[in-house]
């Protein structure tokens, strides 16, 4: 909803935890300028293709191809930026990935950036669920407006994770009837996320934690046991 939400932090985590589990799990990294999704999970020197040589991509992409193809973190595949020049991902490109990393089955967490462009809105037209992650503080509520307001033409279910506790005074339920959107859930903050990162341990990775014990829990709603489609969430 804001810069600096945590949103890339939350799909690390989501992707985390559903691979945990023992489902077939891909982490797309949608924002060109976010750094690398890889970075998080500490894979930035990990082998395997990243977008650019996708960006170019039309037509059908096999599913199994897909997945071989990427680099392997923590259980998990991921499809990243490398560390040079930023490269356009043409609208054609993301909807090929997409619809191939959906066929080989299992979940797909998408990080997306807050602009909605023609290649973003390619991603949420193939998204089932998407998490809009707002601090609980009146400027991130503002400003999350405008975002839910262009993701909402194109993705039918979009739900607000409040990020606290906050120094406004607004419940989380205060803050999702103010964006008119449904409440996923409240998000605490998790004491030596960064230090736990420099140690090896991604975002989710702690059980005990409060991003991994958020993310269980959103699985187990949006995901019934026996679940074995290809589904998609954006955060």
């Amino acid at each position: 909803g804001c810069g600096g939400a945590g949103a890339s932090t939350l799909a690390c985590a989501l992707a985390v935890t559903a691979a945990r589990t023992g489902r077939r799990t891909m982490l797309v990294d949608g924002d060109p300028l976010g750094g690398g999704i890889d970075v998080l999970l500490g894979g930035e020197r990990a082998g395997g293709l990243r977008w650019p040589a996708f960006a170019e991509s039309r037509g059908r992409i096999g599913g199994e191809a897909l997945e071989e193809a990427l680099p392997e973190l923590h259980e998990l595949r991921v499809l990243s930026w490398d560390r040079g020049d930023a490269v356009a991902v043409q609208p054609a490109a993301m909807r090929s990935v997409l619809a191939a990393a959906r066929r080989r089955g299992g979940v797909v967490v998408v990080d997306l950036p807050r602009r909605v462009d023609e290649t973003v809105v390619e991603a949420l037209a193939q998204l089932d669920v998407g998490l809009l992650v707002v601090p609980a503080q009146l400027r991130a509520v503002a400003a999350a407006r405008r975002v839910a307001g262009a993701v909402g033409m194109v993705l039918g279910d979009l739900r607000v994770v409040v990020r606290g506790p906050g120094v406004s005074g607004l419940a989380d339920e205060e803050i999702a009837g103010l964006l008119g959107l449904p409440l996923a859930g409240e998000l605490l903050a998790e004491p030596g996320l960064l230090q736990e990162q420099d140690a090896g341990v991604p975002p989710g990775g702690r059980a005990a934690g409060p991003l991994a014990r958020f993310c269980d829990a959103f699985w187990a709603r949006a995901l019934p046991p026996a679940a074995a489609g290809g589904g998609g969430v954006a955060a």
